[in-house]
C-alpha cells in the first residue's frame, strides 16, 4: 500500500474515532445548560443535580475528545507536509483561530463549571454552562469553515514561490461566509444536538423501565425529547439545502451520492439500485423525475453523470452511495422514534416498547454522523482541496514503513482509550444519579 493510502487511513482512523466524542460534547453542552437554566429559574433542586448527572458524563466525554484531537493537527505536518505548505496560509490561519478564540474559552469555562458549584453563585454557574455550549459551537465554526475551504475554495489566489505555488488568503470573508462551510456547520451542529438528546432519552428510558429514581429521568427525557425530535427534523430539512448546493458546487460527488452515470434531464430516483463503480448492477423501480427534483428543486434540471466526468476525477461510487444512504435511512428513523417519544412524553412511565427501543437509537446518530462525513470527504475525491489539489499530490515524502509503524500504534492506543471512556461512561450511566 502506497503512502498516500496509508495517510488517508491514518487520518481517517483518527478523525472519525475523535468524532466519536465531538458531536455528544456539541450536543449535551446545549442540554446541560438548558437544564441548569430551569434550575435557576425554578430554584426545583431536580433541575441541578440533572445538570451535574449529565455533566459528569460530559466531562468524561470531553476528556477523551480533548485528548483523541491532539493528534489530527499534528499529522498536517507529518503526513500532509505538502498540503500544508500548499493551503498553509488559509487553513492554517483558521485552525489557529479555533486554537485561541474558541478551545481556549472552552476549556477554561469546563474546569470554571466543573470547580465551580460551590464557589459561584447559581446564575454565575448557569452563565458558565451557556458559555461552554457557545465555546464548543465556535469551535464548530472554525473547523468547519477550514473544511468548507476544501470543499469550496474561496477568498484565495495562486502565488508562484521558490518552493512551487501556493494558495495565499486574499479575502477574509470570502472564506469565512463561504455557504458550504455554513450549510456543514447547521448539519453538524443539528445533528450534535439530536445525538446528545437521543443520549439523554436513551439512558433516560433505561432507568424509566427499571423503576430507577422515576421523577429526575422522567424530568430529563421530557427535557431532551422535544431537542431530538426538532433537531432530527431540522437536520432532514436542511440536508435538502446542503444537497442543492453541493449538486451546484461538486457535482461529481452528488452523481457517486445516487450512482448516477447517464447525464439527462427528468433524472429518476431508482428505489431498487445495486451500484458499481463503472456502471450500476441494478436499476429498478424509477420514480420518474426525482433525483431532478431533490437536485435542482425542478422536474426538468439537467443532472450531470459520472460518465460526463473523465475516470481519475470520479470518487469512489459504492462506498459515497452506501453511506448516503445509510446517514438518510438513520435519520428518517429518528424522526419516527423522536415523534413518537414526543407524542407520548407525558405518560412514558407505560410505554415499556417505547422505552425497550429508545436505548438502542443511542448508537444511530453517532452512526449517522460518521457515514456523513464519509460522504463529505470520500466523496470530494480525488481532491484534498477541491478542483485545485489532489490528494496524491498533498502526503508528505515519507516511506510507507513509517506511515504503518505510526498507523498501527495510533490504532492501539485509541482502542485502549476507548474501551476505558466507554467503560467510565457506560459505568456513570447504569450507576445513574446520587439520590436526593
Amino acid at each position: 500500500m502506497d503512502v498516500v493510502m496509508l495517510s488517508r487511513l491514518q487520518f481517517a482512523a483518527a478523525t472519525m474515532f475523535h468524532f466519536i466524542f465531538v458531536p455528544l460534547t456539541l450536543g449535551l453542552s446545549v442540554l446541560i445548560a438548558v437544564m441548569e437554566t430551569m434550575y435557576v429559574r425554578s430554584g426545583n433542586e431536580v433541575y441541578q443535580r440533572m445538570a451535574k448527572f449529565w455533566g459528569k458524563l460530559f466531562l468524561i466525554n470531553f476528556a477523551l475528545g480533548v485528548v483523541t484531537g491532539i493528534t489530527l493537527e499534528f499529522q498536517f505536518g507529518t503526513n500532509w507536509s505538502r498540503y500544508s505548505t500548499f493551503v498553509g496560509d488559509i487553513f492554517g490561519s483558521l485552525l489557529a483561530i479555533e486554537a485561541t478564540a474558541a478551545f481556549f474559552l472552552e476549556s477554561t469555562f469546563v474546569a470554571v463549571w466543573a470547580f465551580g458549584w460551590k464557589r459561584l453563585s447559581a446564575k454565575a454557574h448557569c452563565v458558565a454552562a451557556w458559555l461552554i455550549a457557545f465555546a464548543g459551537n465556535l469551535s464548530a465554526v472554525w473547523i468547519l469553515i477550514a473544511n468548507g475551504f476544501m470543499q469550496d475554495p474561496t477568498g484565495y489566489e495562486i502565488v508562484q514561490t521558490a518552493a512551487g505555488p501556493r494558495a495565499e488568503l486574499v479575502d477574509f470573508w470570502a472564506v469565512i461566509f463561504n455557504p458550504f462551510a455554513w450549510h456543514e456547520f447547521v448539519h453538524t451542529v443539528t445533528g450534535s444536538l439530536a445525538l446528545g438528546a437521543f443520549f439523554v432519552v436513551g439512558i433516560s428510558a433505561w432507568h424509566l423501565l427499571r423503576k430507577n429514581q422515576m421523577d429526575f429521568f422522567r424530568r430529563s427525557f421530557r427535557v431532551a425529547v422535544p431537542f431530538a425530535l426538532v433537531a432530527s427534523l431540522v437536520v432532514a430539512g436542511q440536508g435538502h439545502f446542503h444537497g442543492n448546493h453541493v449538486a451546484e458546487v461538486q457535482p461529481a460527488k452528488l452523481a457517486a451520492m445516487e450512482a448516477h452515470f447517464e447525464t439527462q434531464a427528468n433524472a429518476p430516483m431508482y428505489l431498487l439500485q445495486i451500484p458499481g463503480e463503472k456502471e450500476n448492477k441494478l436499476e429498478a423501480l424509477p420514480i420518474p423525475s426525482m433525483l431532478s427534483i431533490l437536485a435542482f428543486n425542478h422536474p426538468d434540471a439537467v443532472v450531470k453523470g459520472l460518465n460526463d466526468f473523465p475516470e481519475e476525477d470520479r470518487p469512489p461510487v459504492v462506498l459515497t452511495f452506501l453511506s448516503f444512504r445509510v446517514m438518510v435511512g438513520i435519520g428518517t428513523l429518528m424522526i419516527l422514534v423522536g415523534g413518537w417519544a414526543w407524542l407520548k412524553r407525558n405518560n412514558i412511565d407505560d410505554q415499556r416498547l417505547l422505552l425497550r427501543v429508545l436505548p438502542f437509537m443511542i448508537p444511530l446518530p453517532y452512526i449517522a454522523l460518521q457515514a456523513g462525513w464519509i460522504v463529505a470527504e470520500v466523496g470530494r475525491q480525488p481532491w484534498i482541496v477541491y478542483g485545485l489539489m489532489r490528494t496524491s499530490d498533498a502526503a508528505s515524502p515519507v516511506q510507507p514503513g513509517q506511515v504503518t509503524g505510526s498507523l498501527v500504534a495510533m490504532v492501539l492506543i485509541y482502542a485502549l482509550l476507548g474501551a476505558a471512556g466507554i467503560f467510565l461512561m457506560v459505568r456513570a450511566a447504569r450507576k445513574g444519579p446520587h439520590k436526593a
